[in-house]
């Protein structure tokens, strides 16, 4: 799989921001009955833009990560992945990475997902969990991993 790149999100990716929500979130506001138009669409952009993270591949940009930690939890507020790069590992990877830090961290990972959305198995499958429901959101909750990058227990001499 080609190496993913990781860039802070600015005002100039709005454009991109725009069409990859609409893109791939449309269909499932839809099912849900929630809004979709442009000052909705905008405005869940907008939250939390400070962790707003483009993904890039072969310098393409192809998707979306808003990832944070907290004192208690890392949490993944949003990703995307543009439609023509979905089902190819991506969305996996990137989430990898994210349990990953919060296993350095020994710290849950935890993430809402909207009613009906098949990126529910996808983080089922990655160790997610369903914890609760909040409208129609699920919250999901994946414990951090046995620590990947143990520390060195050998004294130096």
């Amino acid at each position: 799989m080609p190496a993913l790149e990781f860039r802070n999100a600015t005002e100039a990716d709005m454009p991109f921001l725009i069409a990859l929500r609409n893109a791939t979130m449309n269909e499932h506001l839809e099912r849900v009955n929630a809004a979709r138009d442009e000052a909705a669409q905008l405005a869940r952009i907008q939250a939390l833009f400070e962790h707003a993270r483009i993904v890039s591949m072969n310098g393409r940009d192809i998707g979306l990560l808003k990832a944070y930690k907290e004192p208690t939890r890392w949490n993944i507020a949003q990703i995307q992945i543009a439609p023509e790069f979905q089902r190819q590992g991506l969305g996996r990877a990137i989430i990898e990475k994210v349990l990953n830090e919060a296993s350095r961290d020994q710290l849950p990972t935890t993430l809402r997902v909207l009613t009906g959305n098949p990126a529910k198995r996808l983080y089922e499958t990655l160790g997610f969990r369903e914890v609760g429901r909040e409208g129609v959101d699920h919250l999901m909750v994946c414990p951090p991993r046995p620590n990947p990058f143990p520390a060195s227990t050998s004294a130096s001499a």
